[in-house]
């Protein structure tokens, strides 16, 4: 898998959600960049819900975490979002870190 990170934002048409897709490496350092990205995609429009996919990028777990929080929280880290605006977040995780799924019999 490539090392470098890349980001695609997919909105829809009357802009109730937006998509934040990221794909490649994502560690401690480049998620500053992430997070950027996911603030301007939650001033689109007032009360967007921001679905951030990683599903299809390596994550390092600090940085896993640290998105897990901001989900939580509903707020990105100070440092980036120092008006603290409420997000509607929630996290596509990669497969490796997804909760694992109960087979009937």
């Amino acid at each position: 898998m490539n090392e470098k990170l890349r980001v695609l934002v997919r909105v829809d048409l009357d802009c109730s959600e937006a998509q934040v897709a990221a794909q490649g490496y994502v560690n401690s350092r480049n998620l500053q960049a992430l997070y950027v990205v996911m603030r301007r995609a939650n001033h689109l429009r007032q009360g967007i819900k921001l679905v951030v996919d990683v599903s299809h990028a390596r994550v390092e777990p600090s940085a896993l975490e640290q998105l897990r929080e901001c989900s939580e929280s509903h707020h990105l880290p100070a440092s980036i979002d120092p008006l603290q605006a409420d997000y509607q977040l929630s996290i596509l995780e990669p497969r490796e870190h997804a909760a694992p799924v109960a087979l009937a019999a």
